[in-house]
């Protein structure tokens, strides 16, 4: 147990430095522009350049984990941001910036792909949905602390020391990773990775979010018509050289497992549900109902710190209750309170935001740990890799989608576009309870099964 307790705080370590540097930019991109004179639209590469890097990459280090081992992958990756937070630190220009921070989201795609696969390794069969209760937990908490510490660092110090944090925490995190993480077997004797799939992989996802991207941001019809017929060309030959493989980076063997399948088609909705509502309240708040920037990320907390609470005791509660069961009523729940935010009164009490905000945590933090331990638990334990990595993809996809929709909507409905938002989510949240209600039907993976 000590030395478990070690293990999984090394994963927590790296986690938290992907999710902190997913949000901690954000707050200081009118400070970076300004200090770099550069315009406000391109200070955007400064986040887009580090989604792009793990969106394009993850998939493959999840399938490079299953073949040189996850702990080397992970490893690999710490060292890889560590390295690229110095760069962005010492940066003086956005093109440096920009590069270093494209090598900080290939290390975050090495983390992120295999971390649930450690967890897999680090906890037993039985125990595995306490595992992932924890990381649901360090990723709410870093998703919090985020804006939090970014005010606090520019408020004493210029913008580069924002990266710079990451360095002493990258070296902690790398010492308990080679002291604790257990060394996973190579389970497949003389598999190879494909370095022109991975190749292609990069390039069909890189297309699919440019053109996603383009569409929402109102480029020219012509260029997003062009991308689009690149994505489906390339996307086409990627697939259909997949399909054929024994062990494909876009795994298609595992999502012919129907629990697979439908779990990773539950996390999409749930993510783009949460990404609409994250992205359209802060615009609801301030423009429909007249709170400041102050005033609306402190109720905006409430979300995420009840997920703090709730996904370790969902993580316990798979135990004995059926995971898709409890992942239906969550995703239900959420639904609820991702409707009853888009009927809000004309002049809401903060305790009528707060209370609503409160069941979408809710129902989110009980959906995520039960879903996530049944993608896991139903990959074989060779392909946990890939599992990993498509569960990271899923929740990418879904954050990505959520985005966009909500960029799109901004476009048509300028007026009305936060609550029609609100009212989607809420939408694909009801739709992803109905899919992970169906679950219940279907055989749960060893280890998951409720106690008698």
């Amino acid at each position: 147990m000590p030395r478990r307790v070690w293990a999984i705080l090394a994963v927590a370590f790296g986690v938290s430095l992907s999710v902190l540097d997913g949000t901690i930019a954000n707050v200081a991109l009118p400070t970076i522009a300004a200090q770099l004179d550069i315009s406000s639209a391109n200070s955007i590469w400064i986040v887009n350049a580090y989604q792009l890097a793990i969106m394009v990459t993850l998939l493959s280090f999840s399938a490079l984990g299953d073949v040189i081992g996850y702990r080397k992958v992970y490893l690999g990756g710490l060292a890889l941001f560590t390295v690229a937070s110095i760069g962005c630190a010492l940066s003086t220009s956005l093109g440096t910036l920009v590069a270093a921070r494209i090598g900080q989201g290939f290390g975050s795609a090495a983390i992120t792909s295999v971390n649930t696969s450690l967890i897999r390794t680090i906890y037993p069969r039985a125990k595995l949905g306490r595992g992932m209760g924890i990381n649901a937990t360090v990723v709410a908490v870093s998703s919090v602390a985020g804006p939090t510490i970014a005010a606090g660092i520019l408020s004493l110090a210029t913008w580069p020391w924002l990266f710079a944090v990451n360095i002493p925490m990258g070296i902690i995190a790398g010492i308990l990773s080679r002291r604790f993480l257990p060394a996973n077997p190579v389970r497949v004797r003389g598999r190879r990775f494909e370095w022109r799939d991975g190749a292609m992989n990069a390039l069909t996802f890189g297309l699919l979010i440019a053109s996603v991207e383009g569409f929402s941001h109102g480029l020219d019809a012509r260029l997003i018509a062009a991308g689009v017929a690149a994505t489906l060309i390339v996307g086409f030959l990627f697939v259909r050289g997949q399909l054929h493989k024994p062990f494909p980076i876009l795994p298609f063997d595992l999502l012919r497992i129907p629990i697979f399948s439908v779990s990773v088609l539950t996390s999409i909705c749930s993510f783009i549900a949460q990404m609409l509502a994250m992205v359209s309240l802060p615009f609801y708040l301030q423009r429909s109902l007249g709170y400041d920037a102050v005033s609306t990320g402190l109720l905006l907390t409430a979300w995420p710190a009840v997920i703090m609470v709730v996904a370790p005791l969902a993580g316990i509660l798979i135990e004995r209750i059926h995971a898709g069961l409890l992942g239906g009523a969550g995703l239900a729940v959420m639904a609820a309170g991702l409707l009853l935010l888009a009927f809000l009164p004309g002049i809401p009490h903060d305790f009528d935001i707060v209370w609503r905000l409160v069941l979408c945590g809710l129902g989110f933090g009980l959906f995520q740990s039960p879903n996530n331990s049944i993608l896991i638990a139903s990959a074989p334990p060779e392909r946990s890799g890939s599992a990993s990595g498509m569960l990271a993809t899923a929740r990418l996809l879904g954050q990505t989608t959520g985005a966009a929709l909500v960029a799109m909507l901004f476009h048509l409905a300028t007026d009305d576009s936060a609550h029609i938002a609100l009212l989607i989510a809420a939408g694909f949240a009801a739709a992803g309870s109905a899919v992970s209600f169906y679950r219940i039907r279907l055989p749960l993976p060893a280890g998951l099964n409720r106690r008698r």
